[in-house]
């Protein structure tokens, strides 16, 4: 349980679960709410995901799965809601479709809904808002498991220079313990831990090993 938020089941597509899972690992290691890492509105903002859908896939419900059409344009629609101009206007159909190398008639087609996209419509809509390759058409649970991965690479960043900071507060003359500082052995074993499977654990085991033999530690 994440405060309201339930770890989606065997349901859930795709990583969600997994996803979720180690977010909120994460945010428990390091003291983030579990609140702001799951806020509903930012996700949905970040995965093009309507909020409510976020709500019952974070709550581990199935939300049903629209077609690429009617996902399409609700995520287009979240895009012209939220990522406006500098004067905090909305894009209008010729500025997209100036941007997005296409004609405003198709621009206006596509926006309403009269015109099936393309995936060239797709990438080229996508890079004018500068949003990542698939948002416009990615199904709900894995858009919104995207969203999660990039907060969970914020996450393990904090936790990067949280050991960094730990490690200059330290200044260990342990050689062995240096060692593990500089490299973030600690952190890296924790992330290892959260890896799906037994090979590929046993892959950063047998790197850590090599590392570690490097070196000598002094005899007490």
């Amino acid at each position: 349980m994440t405060d309201g938020f339930e770890v989606p089941g065997a349901t859930a597509t795709g990583l969600l679960p997994a996803v979720v899972a180690r977010v909120a690992a994460l945010s428990d290691r390091l003291g983030v709410p579990h609140g702001q890492v799951f806020d509903v509105r930012r996700l949905s903002v970040a995965s093009g995901v309507p909020e409510v859908v976020v709500q019952s896939l974070l709550s581990g419900r199935p939300a049903g799965e629209p077609d690429l059409q009617t996902r399409f344009l609700q995520r287009l629609d979240l895009l012209r809601r939220t990522r406006l101009k500098p004067n905090g206007r909305r894009y209008t159909q010729q500025e997209i479709a100036d941007g997005a190398g296409m004609s405003r008639q198709q621009a206006g087609a596509l926006i309403n809904g009269d015109r099936r996209p393309t995936m060239e419509h797709c990438d080229a809509i996508q890079r004018f808002f500068r949003v990542h390759a698939g948002f416009l058409t990615a199904e709900d649970p894995e858009a919104l498991a995207g969203a999660l991965q990039r907060t969970e690479q914020e996450l393990l960043q904090q936790l990067a220079d949280r050991e960094r900071a730990a490690a200059a507060a330290s200044r260990s003359d342990d050689p062995f313990e240096q060692l593990l500082q500089d490299h973030g052995v600690r952190g890296i074993a924790w992330r290892a831990a959260q890896l799906p499977t037994d090979q590929h654990r046993d892959k950063v085991a047998e790197w850590l090993d090599m590392l570690l033999e490097s070196v000598n530690r002094p005899e007490s």
